[in-house]
C-alpha cells in the first residue's frame, strides 16, 4: 500500500513537534496489528487527539472529520489527502460508514472516538453505537486507546503533567461477531469498548471513571 506524500508529511511533522514540545509517553504499541485492517477506539478530549493517536501508529490511518470542515475546497482537499473521511454528525452517515469500512477492508487502520464528540472535562461521555456499527461491518480487531493530557497542552509543555497515549490489548474480530448485529448489540459493544478505555485510564492515572 502506498503512503500518500501529504499524509507522510503530516505524520512526520506531528510526531516531531509532539516529541520536541511535549515528550509524550507512548505505551502498548505492540498491541497494534502489523497487518490487516483494524480500528483504534480512543477517548476524545482535544482537537489534537486525531493526529496524536494517528501519528504514533506504525500503519497508515484514516479518520472521520465533520462535513463542515470540507466546505472550503482548499482545506477540504488538504484534509482529504491526509485520509480524513467527511461525516455528518447527529445521525448515522451511511456514506461515511461505507468509506471507512472500505478503507479497513483494504488493510488500513481507522481512528474512532466512541463518545462521538469531545468531552469538555476529563470524564468520559456516554458511548454511541457508531463504533459498533463500524466494527460489525468491517469485521476487524479493535484496539482501545487512552489519551491523557491532550486537553492541557500548556501543562504538558511545562511538564506539569505528562502527555500520553496508551494502547490496550485488542478485541478480536470474533469477539465483535459475538454481539447481535442490531441496535442493542452495537450499543453494548460500544459500551464494552469504553469500559476497556476506562481500565486503561485507571492504569495510567489511578482514577476510575
Amino acid at each position: 500500500m502506498s503512503l500518500k506524500l501529504t499524509y507522510y508529511a503530516g505524520y512526520t511533522i506531528t510526531r516531531c513537534l509532539s516529541w520536541l514540545l511535549f515528550r509524550p509517553r507512548i505505551t502498548g504499541r505492540e498491541n497494534l496489528p502489523r497487518s490487516g485492517g483494524f480500528i483504534v477506539a480512543s477517548n476524545h478530549i482535544s482537537y489534537y487527539d486525531p493526529p496524536l493517536v494517528g501519528s504514533w501508529q506504525r500503519r497508515q490511518m484514516y479518520f472521520f472529520a465533520k462535513k463542515e470542515l470540507f466546505r472550503n475546497r482548499l482545506f477540504g482537499a488538504i484534509i482529504r489527502s491526509t485520509n480524513a473521511i467527511p461525516v455528518s454528525r447527529g445521525a448515522v452517515d451511511r456514506q461515511a460508514i461505507k468509506l471507512a469500512v472500505d478503507a479497513i477492508k483494504r488493510g488500513y487502520g481507522l481512528v474512532v472516538f466512541p463518545e462521538g464528540t469531545r468531552s469538555r472535562t476529563d470524564r468520559f461521555l456516554p458511548a454511541k453505537a457508531g463504533v459498533g456499527i463500524l466494527a460489525h461491518h468491517a469485521e476487524c480487531p479493535i484496539v482501545p486507546a487512552y489519551v491523557h493530557g491532550a486537553n492541557r497542552l500548556s501543562d504538558c509543555f511545562w511538564r506539569r503533567t505528562r502527555l500520553s497515549v496508551t494502547f490496550g490489548e485488542p478485541f478480536s474480530a470474533e469477539w465483535v461477531r459475538s454481539f447481535p448485529a442490531d441496535k442493542s448489540g452495537y450499543q453494548a459493544l460500544a459500551e464494552q469498548i469504553m469500559e476497556r478505555i476506562g481500565q486503561l485510564r485507571e492504569r495510567v492515572t489511578g482514577v476510575k471513571q
